[in-house]
C-alpha cells in the first residue's frame, strides 16, 4: 500500500490519549476499506477486509470480557 498514508485522512482513535501523545491507533476510511496504523510506525498500514476486521474485533472483545 505504498503512498497510501499520504492520500488518506488519518484520525486518532477516540480511545487514544490526548494532546501530543504519539502512542495511539490512527484510522482512515475509504468508501470500501478501513485502514489502521500505529502512530509509532505510520508506514505499517493494515487494510483488513470487513470479514477479517470483524473477526479481529470479535476476538479483542472476547479477550476483554472477564471470564466467570
Amino acid at each position: 500500500m505504498k503512498g497510501a498514508s499520504t492520500s488518506l485522512r488519518w484520525q486518532k482513535s477516540s480511545f487514544s490519549g490526548g494532546g501530543a501523545d504519539t502512542d495511539c491507533l490512527e484510522i482512515a476510511a475509504t468508501p470500501t476499506t478501513l485502514h489502521l496504523r500505529e502512530s509509532d510506525t505510520p508506514a505499517a498500514i493494515l487494510s483488513p477486509t470487513p470479514t477479517t476486521l470483524n473477526a479481529l474485533l470479535t476476538t479483542v472483545k472476547g479477550a476483554a470480557t472477564p471470564r466467570r
